[in-house]
């Protein structure tokens, strides 16, 4: 398992790395931030794939691998403070900054200042004071005794380890007071990893100048488990909002392309009413004149400005008679206003008005227009089922308004009368 993971993980990072790249250009600075925490952890967990390990570690510079693993989970950790740094500085830090916030900022400022030093002071004993004669299997294990070794990596650990407990506490702290679930739910995986990262390099110390009786197989083991744990930990944590902003768009247009029978029916009916003609299904697909979110809110509203003109083509009666029938549905609300549409859509296409508009359908306890959309959608999935029968059921029962006077087309009926 250990070994289907030692490759599935670092691919999984570097396609978020390669999906989060345009970022880099086109975005913003948080989003900067958090592609280079992506890259960082990528590049270091592609230091203990077995292929490139080998590779790095029987190069010219021996052990390549161990320094590259260190400076990339440093520079990974510090992009990560960055990004936190950012959230800090968003919509939910407006105003006078929390005192946990400032002193926050103030030590991830001061871990960036100092991590060109300490970068100094590793790439330094790495090419002097650490014996690479042979490659390791483990790095700390197999160079366990060895002075250059160990101050190698204790400073490499106890630096580590000190950024992975700032952003533990920053990414804390933050999931409790952001303002979005899906943030608060990633910010906490993204804490429990650093969390991890802070105890492990303090164990790892200890053993370093303690060594156990493990042979570099078995550390190698652990390193991996924990470093994978790790990844996974803070790539899922850092995927959740993403991936449910993404669920949303997804939602919203699938909504956008149920309420098109509907829309296309009303607006057929009521042209005046479209900012644009209504097209085929094909075409409206394609036709992206405006963000998905302006373009879902304007289909409803255009909608609901229809519905309100076929007030005027049905009888007070209609909507009893279509709430009766509707009974038989699991969700009788949004049936009964499918089964009125239809009724008196079909009266408007023969021309009948009546001389005073009926009372609005019931209002529905709906907060936003994405709401409405929402619900437009629950009605939709009726109304393209309802049969002749049905509306010659409730034409019936319900009766129908008059034939309006002087009418050639039946369309004009609703322009004139906003004309007027």
């Amino acid at each position: 398992m250990l070994d289907v993971l030692l490759w599935a993980v670092p691919i999984v990072m570097t396609a978020t790395a390669l999906w989060r790249l345009p970022s880099l250009w086109n975005g913003d600075a948080l989003q900067r931030a958090l592609w280079m925490c992506c890259a960082g952890f990528a590049a270091a967990l592609w230091c203990r794939v077995p292929p490139v390990k080998f590779a790095l570690d029987h190069s010219p510079v021996t052990d390549l691998s161990a320094l590259l693993k260190y400076l990339m989970s440093l520079a990974a950790i510090l992009a990560g403070l960055k990004y936190i740094i950012r959230v800090y500085e968003g919509p939910s830090g407006r105003g006078a900054s929390p005192r946990h916030v400032t002193v926050s900022i103030w030590v991830s400022r001061i871990a960036h200042g100092f991590a060109f030093a300490w970068l100094a002071i590793l790439i330094v004993l790495f090419f002097t004071a650490v014996d690479r004669s042979e490659p390791s299997t483990d790095f700390a294990a197999d160079h366990a005794g060895q002075w250059g070794a160990e101050l190698f990596l204790t400073i490499a650990y106890v630096y580590l380890g000190a950024a992975a407990a700032v952003a533990c506490f920053q990414w804390a702290r933050a999931s409790r007071r952001a303002e979005y679930r899906s943030l608060r739910i990633g910010l906490a995986l993204m804490s429990a990893a650093m969390m991890i990262y802070t105890v492990y390099p303090a164990l790892r110390i200890i053993t370093v100048w303690a060594p156990t009786r493990a042979n570099a197989v078995t550390m190698r083991t652990i390193a991996d488990s924990v470093t994978l744990t790790v990844a996974l930990l803070w790539a899922v944590g850092a995927a959740i909002p993403s991936t449910i902003v993404l669920a949303e768009r997804w939602t919203a247009w699938r909504t956008y392309q149920k309420l098109y029978p509907l829309w296309s029916d009303l607006i057929r009916q009521y042209p005046h009413l479209a900012f644009q003609p209504a097209g085929s299904r094909l075409s409206e697909t394609f036709r992206v004149w405006a963000p998905l979110d302006i373009r879902l809110d304007r289909r409803t509203q255009e909608i609901a400005d229809a519905v309100e003109q076929l007030r005027h083509h049905a009888t007070p009666r209609l909507l009893p008679c279509a709430q009766y029938l509707a009974e038989i549905h699991e969700d009788p609300e949004p049936a009964a206003e499918a089964y009125w549409i239809r009724a008196a859509l079909e009266s408007a296409k023969a021309g009948r008005r009546a001389s005073s508009p009926v009372r609005a359908l019931p209002n529905k306890p709906l907060t936003n227009s994405r709401a409405e959309a929402y619900w437009l959608a629950l009605v939709v999935d009726v109304y393209v089922r309802v049969a002749p029968e049905v509306v010659d059921t409730l034409h019936e029962r319900a009766g129908q308004p008059g034939l309006a006077q002087n009418n050639s087309d039946s369309r004009s009926a609703p322009v004139q009368a906003a004309a007027t």
